[in-house]
């Protein structure tokens, strides 16, 4: 299981988290965060991703902030269309990814992921709230037993050291126990943490996000 990191915003911050080597770093580039990035992203090692994190931004934008930042993985965290996924996607390089996010609060209607299915690499469920992302709440993974894709993806919305716990137990445990056999069994390709793991927006408590890479290899 993989590991995101998402809403870096100062440098020192962000090479110290670098140094513990999640799998993939976000850096949010909407104007109207309190995790707004508009800095240079230091070096990093070269294993760890950079994502750029976009609500409704144009084609254009996205494409001038891969340039400028080397990133390697965009996601798309606003009411993008399946058409604007197709553009974005025949205008970068393949090796970029694209994450497209949907956000669910009790229920949720999953037809409407088949059609994404094509035009991005990794889908990614936050919880629904007042912003885009980083409302530090966590919704019902039951909802996540009726996934009825194939396609891997990110999990995210308000977790925190004891939901990644949870989580770790339910994927490793052995299906005789007493465990989430449906949650198991679903293609969750990595956690994605945010706000739970801060000292204010922007800034990681750097203890807790080694507890957490420590966890996740466990």
């Amino acid at each position: 299981m993989k590991l995101k990191i998402c809403g870096m915003k100062y440098p020192d911050n962000i090479l110290e988290v670098g140094a513990l080597l999640p799998d993939y770093m976000g850096f949010i580039f909407w104007e109207k965060s309190a995790r707004y990035f508009d800095g240079i992203i230091p070096e990093l090692p070269k294993s760890i991703q950079k994502v750029g994190v976009f609500v409704n931004a144009t084609v254009e934008e996205i494409l001038e902030k891969i340039e400028k930042h080397d990133l390697q993985a965009v996601q798309l965290h606003g009411a993008e269309s399946v058409a604007f996924c197709e553009k974005l996607k025949k205008s970068i390089p393949n090796r970029i990814e694209i994450i497209k996010v949907f956000s669910i609060l009790d229920t949720f209607d999953f037809t409407i992921l088949k059609p994404f299915e094509s035009v991005c690499d990794f889908f990614l469920f936050d919880t629904k709230g007042k912003l885009p992302g980083g409302n530090g709440t966590t919704f019902d993974w039951k909802v996540l037993e009726n996934y009825p894709s194939t396609k891997p993806f990110f999990l995210s919305g308000g977790i925190g050291i004891e939901e990644i716990k949870k989580l770790v137990e339910t994927l490793q445990c052995n299906v005789s126990t007493n465990c989430n056999v449906s949650i198991k069994k679903l293609p969750i390709y990595a956690i994605d943490v945010n706000s739970k793991f801060e000292i204010e927006p922007g800034l990681k408590n750097v203890q807790l996000c080694r507890d957490v890479a420590l966890q996740r290899l466990k």
